[in-house]
């Protein structure tokens, strides 16, 4: 017989990791409510008109295509005449029509909603969703092709108080799930405009896909791609005299403006930063943990505004966090007023990874049940159901040991599952009514009625 096995880069996971993951979507989810993000949910299968286009070619290539039931022939009826599909047609094996997809990510699916759901709609509008994207990516650590997105968008508002209250909304997630350590990225499409019309560059993106590799390959590799695309020598000194700025983001954004002063998008991406900035300061807010990475320059082929990327430093995982404005995306599906929107979402499996790594989860984060009722015969196990709705009717989670088996047995069972208190019944515990409370981790055992231990819980 087969074993069974799993399709690469996906994974199950078993209650304790669930528990782990449980922790931070509640965390996330709060704090998209905490903001005024409501909830809502798009179909895994998408029509394949609707996704493709929106990643650009590299992102269209990672597209799961789903094959439809239908042949291409009876698909495509135009097709029977067509002299190149008898032979196929004749050895019984026709190709399969593919006309729908899994979701890529949940921004574009959002964008579809929007526009077919308008009129119902009241602007600006701000949702939050966490569901599971497929990408037919190669599976490395930190990246699969089945994973979980956790995205709040607005749309409908050009206001740069929702890029503030993003990088407010990271910090409070982060502060929530014990993540000190990280850098939220952040730049902007016009200033990268600007970058480019003052070094001269014939072809922006060639220009942007080379600089945004420039953590991962250096500054010689990328010079070195830039070359292969026409940049000549003053360019490229121009060009790293820019990048390799330092100091803060008040510092950089003044140097930039000296610099890009005749560029009517890097000023205006300047502004932006400046009163995206000056919002925070408004909220009581720092610039701590926010680096303006001029180097920054993902999702080109839909960003317009600013650009967001969080990492967690210190660990072996790429960025666990991303987004940014886009004032395009809903005219892709025929939409005439065009609606700006701005959004980010959460990898909550790199999050965990690097949690994992961290060691950052605390220790309730894995418990299911808070108390687990043991009995040493059939009297004790009643009367245990009765401590038993008591407990949960206090809304502590708790569970009763179902069989009738030895004490050690139910106390392994109670370690196994990391449950914190074990409640001990037997003929005494019926008589008295005083119930023998025990602390797995402490060890410590005390004799106390349901209503104290209710009480002490």
């Amino acid at each position: 017989m087969e074993k069974p096995t799993l399709p690469k880069g996906t994974r199950d996971f078993g209650p304790a990791v669930m528990a782990k993951r449980q922790f931070i979507f509640e965390n996330i989810k709060k704090v998209f409510q905490k903001y005024g993000f409501q909830p809502l949910e798009t179909p895994a299968m998408e029509s394949v008109k609707t996704l493709t286009g929106k990643y650009g070619d590299e992102g269209d290539k990672l597209i799961y295509k789903i094959r439809s039931n239908k042949n291409l022939l009876e698909h495509y009826p135009q097709l029977q005449d067509c002299d190149c599909l008898r032979s196929v047609y004749n050895s019984n094996w026709i190709p399969m029509a593919s006309d729908k997809a899994l979701r890529y990510d949940l921004t574009v699916p959002f964008a579809r909603y929007v526009v077919m759901n308008r009129n119902e709609i009241s602007f600006p509008f701000k949702r939050y969703q966490i569901q599971p994207v497929w990408r037919a990516d190669k599976p490395q650590k930190g990246r699969y092709r089945e994973f979980y997105q956790c995205d709040a968008d607005v749309v409908g508002t050009d206001s740069l108080i929702c890029e503030a209250e993003i990088i407010l909304m990271i910090k409070e997630v982060f502060k929530a799930i014990g993540i000190t350590d990280y850098t939220i990225k952040i730049n902007h499409r016009g200033i990268l405009s600007g970058i480019a019309e003052h070094v001269k560059a014939e072809n922006e993106t060639s220009l942007f896909v080379a600089i945004d590799k420039l953590d991962k390959i250096g500054e010689e590799g990328v010079k070195n791609e830039l070359r292969g695309k026409g940049f000549d020598e003053k360019s490229l000194t121009t060009l790293f005299h820019i990048l390799n700025v330092k100091g803060s983001l008040t510092n950089k954004i003044a140097f930039l403006a000296a610099t890009l002063d005749t560029t009517q998008h890097g000023m205006k991406g300047l502004r932006d930063l400046q009163e995206v900035s000056n919002i925070l300061k408004s909220y009581g807010a720092t610039d701590e943990h926010v680096e303006f990475d001029i180097a920054l320059a993902r999702g080109l082929s839909y960003y317009t505004g600013c650009i967001f990327e969080v990492k967690i430093n210190n660990v072996s995982i790429g960025s666990v966090s991303g987004g940014g404005r886009y004032d395009n995306l809903t005219k892709a599906f025929g939409d005439k007023e065009n609606l700006s929107g701005v959004g980010f979402s959460f990898g909550v499996d790199r999050i965990y990874d690097a949690m994992e790594e961290l060691q950052l989860f605390p220790k309730d984060a894995q418990i299911s049940s808070k108390v687990l009722i043991c009995h040493f015969d059939d009297e004790s196990f009643h009367y245990g159901l009765g401590v038993l709705t008591k407990l949960r009717a206090a809304g502590i989670a708790s569970e009763i040991y179902p069989d009738q088996s030895k004490l050690k047995k139910q106390l392994d069972f109670a370690n196994k599952k990391s449950i914190p208190y074990t409640i001990v019944i037997g003929s005494e515990e019926v008589k008295s009514g005083e119930l023998a409370i025990k602390n797995m981790e402490k060890g410590e055992q005390e004799k106390l009625t349901i209503d104290q231990i209710i009480s002490k819980l």
